[in-house]
This record gives structure tokens, C-alpha cells and sequence, in this order.
């Protein structure tokens, strides 16, 4: 009897480990799909709120950055899935900051090590980060987009209006083509 409820228990846990449980967990087109929970599309930008500190910028506001195709990126050095998410963010910002992208990288940290502005500073200069980036160290940005995930993306057009968010790894081609879009209807 007790192996037959241990081999019943361990298919259980296999099962909810698998996603064969909980319906969606591991499908990929869910995930792919906009996410917009968090602060609406087409809604007006928040501004960048209870920032510690500004790394390769002087202070930013949405409201100076109208007229610009902004992307906003939040992000921690101690995430993997963030650290992946870097390059094609530095490669975009090399790409299109000439034509007009402002890459603005919001820095929330989820452990205590990844509150100092100097550790900040050396992810920065590990990474090839020169766009500018706010350290948000209360989440205080982060709730005013009402944000729940690293890595999150949202773009914001030359109006302060927010047309695309994405939450994760991916989409980079999507994400290209429509800072490439924007960028192109303000030419």
C-alpha cells in the first residue's frame, strides 16, 4: 500500500512539474501573445517615479522625452532571462538611437546585493550598457507601470502612448519592426 501511494504521489508531482497538470504552463503560444495587465496599451505613459539614481544620463522624464520613440526596459543584473534580453536591447539602441529611439533601462532590483549603485554601475560596464538607466530601488516606477515581470518591454510613441509591451525573452524581431515603424512615421 505505501508503494502503491508513493509511485501515485511521485506521477502527481511529475505531472504538475510537467504542466500536464496546470493547463498552459508550458505553451509557448500563450506566452507569445501581447500582454496587457499591466499598464494598457495606448495609455499615457507613467513617468520614471522614485528613482535612487540615473547611470549615463541626467534625470529623464517621459514628458521630456515626447516627440521620441521611447523604450522602456525593465530589467536586473541578477536575472538570467534579463541578461539574455541585453544584447538585443544594446544592439537596437546602437541601431536606431540616431533616428530618434531613446532606450531608458529601469533597474529593479528583486535581492538586497542588487540595490547598490555600485554593483548597478558594474553590471553596466559588464554589459555595454551606455543608455541611459534608472536605478529603482522602492519599485516605484515599476508599480506605476504596474509591472510584474523581468524582463519587461514596453515602447512608447512620439506621444507618450504606450503601443507595445512585452514581458520575457523574445519577440526581438517584433519588438525591431515596430521601433522601426514609429521611427519611420515621424521621418
Amino acid at each position: 500500500m505505501t508503494f502503491k501511494l508513493l509511485a501515485v504521489s511521485a506521477a502527481l508531482i511529475g505531472m504538475a512539474v510537467t504542466g500536464a497538470v496546470i493547463p498552459g504552463i508550458c505553451d509557448e503560444a500563450a506566452r507569445a501573445t501581447p500582454v496587457v495587465t499591466a499598464a494598457a496599451s495606448q495609455q499615457t505613459a507613467p513617468d520614471f517615479t522614485g528613482i535612487n539614481n540615473w547611470f549615463n544620463s541626467k534625470p529623464l522624464s517621459i514628458a521630456d522625452l515626447r516627440g521620441k520613440v521611447v523604450l522602456v526596459d525593465f530589467w536586473t543584473y541578477g536575472c538570467v532571462n534579463c541578461v539574455n534580453t541585453l544584447p538585443h536591447v544594446t544592439d537596437l539602441y546602437a541601431k536606431y538611437k540616431d533616428k530618434g529611439l531613446v532606450v531608458v533601462g529601469v533597474h529593479t532590483p528583486e535581492f538586497p546585493f542588487e540595490r547598490s549603485a555600485a554593483n548597478v554601475q558594474a553590471a553596466l560596464k559588464r554589459h555595454g550598457i551606455t543608455y541611459p538607466v534608472a536605478q529603482d530601488n522602492d519599485s516605484k516606477t515599476w508599480n506605476a507601470y504596474q509591472n510584474q515581470y523581468w524582463p519587461a518591454q514596453y515602447i512608447i510613441d512620439q506621444n507618450g502612448k504606450i503601443v507595445f509591451q512585452h514581458e520575457g525573452e523574445g519577440r526581438y524581431d517584433e519588438i525591431d519592426r515596430t521601433v522601426a515603424k514609429l521611427l519611420n512615421a515621424s521621418s
